[in-house]
């Protein structure tokens, strides 16, 4: 189950919308099996020292079932609204690759000293020690971001349009990191539009052959959105319950 990380909605503004972390431990606390993912955090909407002790919490709590999807952010009438800065992208891209080292430098426990334009840590400890680290998959859709994703990331998520033109650049990154493809996880994201939107979706008519498909064109997995209780139903009818 992966949870957005808006605090307001992108269509009507008035639309309830759960908190990510908050939701995410409400799930660990009521499943055993279900995978938790953040999809996507936003680097700016907390510092990375905040979000390491977060993940480090959940996955304890969780039984080691946290996937951390991280990126730069894109929703800039969110960031007005609630006060939150919203740099130039440049920006939050140093920001992004600066928060991942943050986050695995925590993860061995501490201390910590590290300086740095954005996060400095300062003998910073941070126990329970997750086991195993949640993997980090980093969101990224342009050409740059997807380089990035192969150099520090765990996996990179990209909405599935742009999964072929982006790969080969994903690629030639994990290549020139000297990383495995096999270490790494690629997830396709669908966002299927407003409402009940799943009905008569490849993903509830013919789930296992479109996974398959997908599969044969590079990714590892696939992300869907489902924003109703119907569009729910209809994905845990497809899994056969």
């Amino acid at each position: 189950m992966a949870i957005w990380d808006h605090f307001v909605s992108r269509g009507v503004r008035r639309d309830p919308v759960l908190e990510c972390w908050t939701t995410l431990a409400s799930l660990a606390g009521i499943t055993s099996r279900l995978r938790l993912m953040t999809f996507v955090l936003n680097v700016m909407n907390r510092p990375p020292s905040i979000v390491a002790r977060m993940a480090a919490t959940l996955q304890e709590a969780s039984g080691g079932r946290l996937v951390l999807g991280i990126g730069m952010g894109g929703h800039p009438a969110e960031h007005l609204a609630y006060g939150v800065p919203f740099p130039a992208a440049p920006e939050r891209v140093a920001r992004l690759e600066e928060a991942v080292a943050v986050l695995r430098a925590l993860w061995t426990g501490g201390p910590v000293t590290r300086a740095s334009p954005f996060y400095p840590l300062d003998e910073a400890f941070a126990f329970p020690v997750p086991a195993p680290a949640p993997p980090i998959i980093v969101g990224a859709e342009t050409a740059a971001g997807a380089a990035l994703a192969g150099r520090i990331g765990d996996g990179w998520t990209v909405p599935a349009a742009l999964l072929a033109n982006r790969l080969p650049t994903y690629l030639d990154a994990l290549a020139g990191a000297g990383r495995e493809r096999s270490t790494t996880r690629i997830l396709a994201a669908f966002d299927l539009g407003k409402g009940d939107a799943l009905a008569g979706s490849p993903w509830v008519e013919d789930p296992a052959g479109t996974a398959a498909r997908w599969r044969a064109a590079g990714a590892d997995g696939a992300v869907v959105g489902a924003r109703t209780t119907g569009d729910v139903d209809l994905l845990v009818d497809a899994a056969g319950g």
